[in-house]
């Protein structure tokens, strides 16, 4: 089956990309989700937005991914969430909430599709995630998880 990505797909793709893959993983997972549409010859006139609106998100060099990786280092960032009594958070951190709270403490702006949170941040007390910023850059956050 041939789909062309609208999304970033870990192991498949990025959005724009013309992809193959087998009928029952398209049909049941990636068209339902909106991961992907079906090719057609009208569909490729689409992938050009479609690269252009990653384009615009993306960070544009290795340079500039550097720097913003070294910005991320010296960054402090502290999540005020509600928890219980013995330190348990009522809910988990999602890389969404991690996004807003580099932005608040005077970061970069970043794409929470990029972030990476190895384990479910579930309790308070400090935890590192992952930033892929460029193919070749990623950047490990500290992030500390305090009682609102």
């Amino acid at each position: 089956m041939k789909l062309i990505l609208t999304s970033e797909v870990t192991g498949l793709g990025t959005p724009g990309d013309i992809v193959e893959v087998k009928s029952g993983y398209g049909r049941n997972y990636l068209l339902p989700r909106g991961f992907a549409i079906l090719w057609t010859r009208g569909g490729e006139k689409q992938i050009a937005s479609i690269k252009k609106a990653r384009d615009a998100r993306e960070i544009r060099d290795l340079g500039t991914a550097q720097e913003v990786a070294g910005q991320l280092k010296s960054l402090k960032v502290v999540l005020k969430t509600k928890a219980g009594e013995s330190g348990r958070l009522f809910g988990s951190i999602t890389t969404g909430d991690v996004a807003e709270a580099v932005k608040a403490a005077g970061g970069p702006q970043l794409d929470r599709r990029r972030i990476e949170i190895a384990s479910a941040i579930k309790s308070l007390g400090s935890h590192r995630v992952t930033v892929k910023l460029h193919p070749e850059v990623s950047a490990a956050l500290d992030i500390e998880v305090v009682a609102a």
